[in-house]
Formats: C-alpha cells, sequence, structure tokens
C-alpha cells in the first residue's frame, strides 16, 4: 500500500492551487476538474477538504468519469494507462488532469471534450 493512499487530499490540495495559479490559471478552473473527474460538486469537494479525507475514501467516494480512461501519459515517468493497482491510477489521473491545465491546454482538452 502506498503512503499517498493515506495522505489528505486536504493537505495536497493547496499545492494544486498554487501550481495551476502561477500558471495562470484559476482554482475555479482547477476545481471543475476534479468535478469532472471524481462528480464532487463545489460543495462535496469542499466537504472532503474539510473532513480531512484520505486519497483512498476520496476515491472511494468518487464516481469517476467514464471517460477518465482516455487520460493518457506520463506522470514522474510513469505512463497512467499502464498503472495496474487501481487507487493509484485514479490519483495519477487527478494528477495528470492538474499538470495539463498547469501547461495551459484548453479545458475541452483538459476533460476530454
Amino acid at each position: 500500500m502506498s503512503r499517498i493512499f493515506t495522505v489528505s487530499v486536504a493537505s495536497v490540495y493547496p499545492h494544486y492551487v498554487t501550481k495551476v495559479e502561477k500558471k495562470g490559471r484559476t482554482k475555479a478552473e482547477l476545481d471543475q476538474v476534479i468535478e469532472w473527474l471524481t462528480g464532487f460538486g463545489e460543495s462535496a469537494l469542499s466537504d472532503h477538504l474539510a473532513a480531512g479525507t484520505t486519497f483512498e475514501d476520496f476515491f472511494a467516494d468518487a464516481e469517476l468519469n467514464p471517460h477518465a480512461s482516455l487520460i493518457t501519459g506520463a506522470v514522474c515517468g510513469v505512463r497512467v494507462e499502464q498503472i495496474d493497482d487501481p487507487l493509484m491510477q485514479k490519483i495519477r489521473y487527478l494528477d495528470k488532469l492538474v499538470d495539463e491545465l498547469a501547461k495551459g491546454k484548453s479545458m475541452d482538452r483538459v476533460l476530454r471534450a
């Protein structure tokens, strides 16, 4: 079991916000990406952040977008589509979407529209 599974989403979320804002994107766009992937609207995301939900529980409660399998590419040198552990793959999907948002891709491309 990877250590990241027990880390709270709330402890990582500010780093996601900082990453996208440094590149000229907004927290609202980040939240839109998270909602697309997990199905968590603004209030549900806020509840998870306030509760200190772990990544394991966060993704257990999520209804993963049916198009999430279209997320491909490498995160930290590992191809997300080749990750065997389903939870680790979901975490890396999120990382990949945040990376794409920070790199300036259009929301249509990030959200696989």
